[in-house]
């Protein structure tokens, strides 16, 4: 990146973040292109892939190219709309290989009926959770939409949710309520509870549970044991998503192309000499802050150092 002028910087997490526009990037990769002489074929539509006496042939609509040795980097099926598609997996299967199922990773949760409604009417509310399903748990940025809940705590999560199952959200994930609210009972006993809690919890999202916990009343009046009720329940608020958004808005395709039969080291196909198979077609899936790019750029990068 350096090379072509581009910087980066380090955000929540470790996640790092290209510090100039997405068009930066385009433009580093065609350079890139321009000194290996690549030739670009756009708006072109490929039909088939045949492989005879030790050679490739890709049929589009454009004309065929042949070669010795095929790289298959078309994606998976994430974002319809950008041309995604299940070439890759196609192919794959042509010469041999297996398919672990795919699904939508990355990607917002969706909710019907009255509580969808209800998590419209805070769209735009975001508030810092501990999200959890079976197997994973995330400290990230929750947030409400027209259609359900999204944010990099839902996004994460939801590469390990499975459909049907609830998810835990923690609203209060570094906060100490419980001590708070006693504190204030001496110290500021008149202030109305839902006040008291727009300290910790956005406004808006603590009219909106005050519909299913009773939040009337001033802080004095409030006992230890209703302290603790209502902090259980802000901490271990169950929720069961209708769905997600599908391979519409997922940022990445869980599953694809099996890699036990690809050498880890080439990405070249342990039955097929000459084919290679890199990036999200294949069954490698990373969190959210550039480790799926990272991916991308690695793979290829072990495979075109061969090739």
């Amino acid at each position: 990146m350096a090379a072509h002028g581009l910087t980066y910087t380090e955000k929540h997490k470790g996640q790092l973040f290209c510090d100039q526009k997405s068009g930066a990037i385009i433009q580093m990769l065609l350079d890139e292109c321009d000194k290996g002489d690549a030739e670009i074929r756009l708006s072109t539509e490929v039909s088939g892939v045949t492989h005879t006496d030790g050679r490739f042939t890709v049929e589009t609509s454009s004309g065929a190219a042949s070669a010795e040795r095929l790289i298959v980097a078309t994606g998976g099926l994430s974002i319809p709309k950008m041309g995604a598609t299940g070439l890759a997996y196609d192919i794959a299967r042509q010469f041999g290989h297996d398919i672990v199922e795919t699904r939508p990773g990355l990607v917002p949760f969706t909710f019907s009926g009255e509580l969808g409604e209800k998590f419209a009417s805070i769209s735009g509310v975001a508030t810092p959770v501990l999200a959890s399903v079976p197997g994973a748990r995330f400290d990230e940025d929750l947030l409400f939409t027209h259609r359900g809940l999204s944010g990099p705590a839902v996004l994460q999560i939801s590469s390990y949710w499975s459909e049907g199952d609830p998810i835990s959200v923690d609203l209060l994930p570094h906060t100490d309520l419980p001590g708070a609210l006693k504190a204030a009972r001496t110290t500021q006993g008149k202030r109305n509870v839902t006040t008291a809690l727009g300290d910790v919890l956005p406004e808006r999202l603590v009219s909106f549970l005050a519909d299913d916990l009773p939040l009337q009343g001033n802080v004095a009046d409030l006992s230890d044991k209703r302290i603790d009720e209502i902090t259980t329940r802000l901490k271990h608020w169950a929720l069961t998503p209708s769905g997600s958004e599908g391979y519409r808005t997922a940022e990445v395709t869980l599953g694809g192309i099996a890699t036990d039969r690809i050498d880890s080291k080439t990405m070249m196909s342990r039955d097929v000499p000459g084919l290679y198979m890199i990036g999200e077609a294949v069954d490698v899936t990373g969190w959210l802050g550039g480790f799926n790019f990272q991916w991308a750029w690695s793979s290829g990068y072990s495979a075109g150092f061969v090739v």
